[in-house]
């Protein structure tokens, strides 16, 4: 019996089975700061929102006192959220819907029409046409604007919604995204395709997009992110309520005599709701397109 007892195998202790309880605890400190850090702005946007007196608001920052209220009131939201008048945000906010959902669906098909041609099409100097959408990529909006500026002033599209639309449609980024992922798929899918007689367009639009939704998820919130955000551009090239987003809206708030916190942190959570349900929407499309590139590089 003895004998059986000693032949057992002595269990091995791993260096760092000791360590494990202490690496969890700051795996979990770490992402419970990082969470706080990322979400404590936009706790602090809605509970300054609550509060009517802009002048308190102002005190409050800097202290805890930011993050609490303790007489909440939807005042804010009733004065921003009409469709006429001065503080039409209601209207703004729509502007900037209808700016949005356009550029995302027009950027959608365009940039993937691109991106198919691109992996692809029949056309001479593709490798040529390619390294120019990827050099188009790093010359800054900034520095192309005036001329842009200028372009649309002599055509007479200044204060509209396709001004702030149409330059914004294509995207080098977008189209370089969707020749990646459609250069990814098997050949073999094309050349069944084509084989069965159908058309190019036909192959672009019954079997590429359909297979492509993660790519579609991804550029759908960058583009939207990207759309939603745009301020320098619109500020340039609206002068009236008309087609004013609500991202140049916000910024009359900030007045050189006084500066309305109240309703222009109301504005923002506003503004802050579509851009989140798009991207919650969306997400999961996203990550997966994300965690499968990762994995395939």
């Amino acid at each position: 019996m003895s004998d059986l007892v000693m032949s057992q195998p002595t269990p091995v202790v791993k260096p760092w089975a000791s360590s494990k309880t202490p690496f969890h605890l700051v795996q979990a400190v770490s992402i419970f700061i990082i969470a706080l850090v990322v979400i404590s702005p936009l706790f602090m946007l809605l509970i300054a929102s609550l509060k009517d007196d802009r002048f308190q608001i102002l005190a409050d920052m800097g202290s805890f006192r930011a993050f609490w209220v303790s007489d909440p009131t939807l005042a804010n939201f009733k004065e921003v959220a009409h469709f006429s008048g001065e503080l039409a945000f209601g209207r703004y906010l729509l502007n900037s819907l209808l700016i949005l959902a356009v550029t995302v669906g027009g950027g959608l098909i365009v940039n993937s029409m691109a991106g198919f041609v691109l992996a692809w099409g029949s056309l001479r100097g593709k490798a040529v046409l390619l390294a120019l959408v990827v050099a188009l990529y790093v010359i800054p909006q900034e520095s192309i604007i005036m001329p842009l500026v200028v372009m649309v002033s002599r055509a007479g599209m200044t204060d509209t919604f396709a001004v702030q639309i149409l330059p914004w449609v294509a995207s080098p980024l977008y189209i370089f995204l969707f020749y990646q992922f459609f250069a990814q798929l098997p050949k073999e899918l094309y050349e069944a395709a084509e084989i069965d007689g159908a058309s190019v367009f036909r192959i672009y639009r019954s079997i590429y997009m359909p297979l492509s939704l993660p790519a579609l998820a991804t550029v759908s919130i960058l583009m939207g992110i990207e759309s939603w955000n745009q301020y320098l551009w619109p500020t340039l090239v609206t002068q009236t309520d008309y087609a004013r987003p609500i991202s140049v809206a916000i910024a009359t708030f900030f007045g050189q005599d006084s500066i309305y916190w109240d309703r222009a942190m109301a504005a923002s959570v506003l503004m802050m709701i579509p851009i989140l349900a798009l991207y919650l929407a969306f997400q999961r499309w996203s990550v997966s397109s994300f965690v499968g590139s990762a994995v395939k590089g």
